[in-house]
């Protein structure tokens, strides 16, 4: 019989045993349909978690984001500035709206939206040519990547000096913060995603958070299909199916009582690997040159700005083939797969995906080298010590590199 080797996953779901109690709840009391109770506490834990005014629990981070821009006011053919590296369900919303996306590269410091290339790209839209009309942006989606918050000081500066909206999406950096403020608590409006891989998971599912009582009790209206205060079944505008379910919520609020000890988790296995893989942070100028770094195996991680504290969601590391004897990110990927080790390269940029190839785009090149170099390696809070050493041992022999 062959040798059936336990897949390691990049992110599995991690229960910590109360979530049972939550959805037991609702079985006994019936309350199995969408909203209840646990809709309602699982609100409130994240608004208390983040710091947020409100918060609306729905089916997923990219319904959030898709009912962000519909209260930005975003409208067929408007003009969205968005992150280019980054999941694709950032910028598929703005399509969800007939408007167009206008993608912003990275900087090297967090791999998030760079601020100047944002501004860059503000000027660049107001600026009217020759034949060419004018298009001021109705709105900025940022992201904090991995879990590494951007540079939201800078960003919500850049979008209220001309009047536009920032959209935070924390879809991945739940339990993350900048200068002890929790991310999610940034933007005009924020969204979280609790997808089966994220840090802490409701199977499926995502909240849209905002300090304006009125803006996020309108999200509620049309994430329930827009239906009007009437004894029947009245709509007066387009509404979605969005909303959360009383049993999804359960899982989430029993997730809620375990969200730390999964962030010191995540950030213990990041040290991990950074404490055996040559202990070299990346850094360099705009556009990421490998060739201006020097690590005794190759193998670099992103460093942590001082003012930042990140869940470290996903552990990922830059390979420098021209150090590592010809051995490639894609080298390694391939070997650990055999190995049944789940590894994946960091996200391609939206600005190279066939669906937006044709979108404007402000770029410096970081996201590509990103791209090209990048792996994502096994971090789930449920990896036990063993399945981390056997990681190891298989990238480093990959990599060649001797104890």
């Amino acid at each position: 019989m062959a040798d059936q080797k336990q897949r390691i996953y990049l992110s599995s779901p991690h229960m910590g045993g109360e979530e049972l109690d939550f959805i037991n709840d609702a079985f006994e009391k019936n309350w199995i349909a969408p909203l209840g109770s646990n809709v309602n506490g699982f609100e409130k834990d994240l608004q208390h978690y983040t710091g947020r005014g409100h918060a609306a629990a729905i089916t997923s981070g990219t319904a959030g984001i898709h009912l962000a821009l519909i209260l930005c006011g975003v409208k067929p053919g408007d003009e969205v500035i968005c992150q280019s590296f980054t999941f694709a369900a950032t910028a598929n919303p703005i399509l969800y709206q007939g408007a167009k996306p206008v993608f912003v590269d990275s900087e090297p410091d967090t791999w998030n939206m760079d601020p100047a290339l944002l501004e860059e790209a503000i000027i660049d839209r107001l600026t009217v040519g020759e034949g060419e009309e004018s298009s001021k942006p109705k709105a900025i989606i940022a992201v904090h990547l991995y879990g590494m918050p951007a540079k939201m000081d800078k960003i919500l500066k850049i979008g209220e000096k001309y009047g536009i909206p920032v959209i935070e999406d924390s879809a991945e950096a739940l339990g993350s913060s900048i200068d002890n403020r929790k991310c999610g608590s940034f933007g005009n409006l924020s969204i979280l995603s609790f997808n089966g891989n994220k840090i802490i998971t409701t199977s499926g599912g995502g909240a849209l958070l905002g300090d304006d009582e009125d803006i996020i009790a309108k999200s509620r209206f049309l994430a329930t299909q827009a239906r009007d205060d009437a004894p029947h079944y009245q709509h007066s505008e387009v509404g979605y199916n969005y909303r959360m379910s009383n049993i999804v919520a359960g899982i989430g609020r029993g997730q809620m009582k375990v969200l730390d000890d999964h962030v010191n988790i995540r950030r213990q296995i990041h040290q991990f690997y950074f404490d055996n893989l040559g202990q070299s942070w990346l850094s360099g100028d705009s556009k990421a040159d490998l060739k201006n770094q020097a690590s005794p195996m190759g193998v670099y991680f992103l460093k942590e700005p001082e003012e930042c504290f990140s869940n470290r969601w996903l552990t990922t590391i830059i390979i420098n083939p021209e150090e590592t004897g010809g051995v490639s990110r894609e080298d390694v990927r391939l070997a650990l797969e055999k190995e049944n080790i789940e590894c994946r390269p960091l996200w391609k940029p939206m600005h190279m995906q066939p669906l937006y190839s044709e979108s404007p785009y402000y770029g410096n090149g970081v996201s590509e080298v990103l791209f090209e170099f990048g792996l994502c390696l096994p971090s789930g809070s449920n990896m036990t010590e063993g399945e981390r050493e056997k990681v190891l041992y298989f990238l480093k022999k990959e990599l060649r590199i001797d104890d």
